[in-house]
């Protein structure tokens, strides 16, 4: 695959795992000599899409800069059960002390990822592109969309800061779709606006007024070809709310661009790896 652009705030959020974790000090490593030497090995104990292989080198790196560590897999790679990840050696203390923040960012990224590429093999083949929302684990977004990106899936906005997605409730307080249009186009007029529409009638009001792109909240696949339809290609159609993994290939046949599936990033099942130290 290609290679991903990583976040930019990795050496941050490690900080912040690693203080959360360590705190004061690790009590049980002081058990180890200060000056011991250590060699172990990270395992998957099942099949999955390997990511975050900067986040644990981090880490370990943050405790150590005397430890080094060799990798047999990349990011996005395929990984399959009881497969060697990769070998680290250096300090034991340090190596100790940075073990559980290290698997926790490979595991909960690797598990991401392995979810993102289930998804994107469901549509394979056809022109709809499944995107994550903004539904993530405070504090670790970039990460997680990385992980997103790593499985095959795309990201939508960043953040508030990085895309105009007008939905109820802005709907509401401004009183209408063309008003909200209107508004947002005159003070960001460079910005593509995407309007959130629960039916056709806001469908064609939302087109009317220039809209960009249509998020179809809740529509089913005969709402969502009739929505084709009506389009025209005029704006990019996004299905959205509650899509379930069975359903998503009949959705996207519907000839609609993207599906935004909120439980790439909300619904996380860590990657079961593990830590092995050997005495060579």
């Amino acid at each position: 695959m290609a290679k991903l652009t990583l976040p930019s705030d990795i050496k941050n959020s490690v900080k912040a795992a690693l203080k959360e974790d360590i705190g004061s000090g690790d009590i049980t490593a002081s058990l180890i000599p200060k000056d011991a030497i250590a060699k172990a090995t990270v395992i998957t104990r099942e099949t999955a899409i390997l990511c975050g292989r900067e986040w644990f080198n981090e880490t370990m790196l943050q405790l150590s800069d005397e430890i080094t560590i060799s990798w047999q897999a990349q990011d996005g790679d395929l990984i399959n059960e009881n497969q060697p990840l990769c070998t680290i050696q250096g300090p034991a203390r340090a190596i100790l002390s940075a073990e559980r923040v290290a698997l926790n960012f490979l595991q909960l990224l690797s598990g991401i990822a392995t979810e993102a590429r289930r998804y994107a093999d469901r549509v394979k083949g056809l022109n709809t592109v499944i995107r994550d929302t903004r539904k993530t684990i405070p504090g670790l977004r970039l990460a997680q969309k990385y992980a997103v990106r790593c499985g095959g899936c795309e990201n939508h906005r960043i953040g508030l800061y990085d895309g105009v997605l007008i939905k109820e409730n802005h709907i509401l307080a401004c009183g209408s779709i063309t008003k909200a249009v209107e508004q947002i186009r005159t003070s960001h007029p460079k910005m593509p606006i995407e309007v959130e529409v629960e039916d056709l009638d806001e469908l064609r009001e939302a087109l009317t007024a220039g809209a960009d792109m249509l998020l179809l909240d809740n529509f089913d696949r005969a709402t969502l070809q009739r929505a084709v339809i009506l389009n025209k290609g005029q704006a990019k159609l996004e299905a959205s709310g509650g899509v379930t993994f069975n359903e998503i290939r009949t959705l996207a046949e519907s000839g609609i661009d993207y599906i935004a599936i909120g439980t790439l990033t909300k619904d996380v099942r860590a990657i079961d790896l593990s830590m092995r130290f050997s005495n060579d």
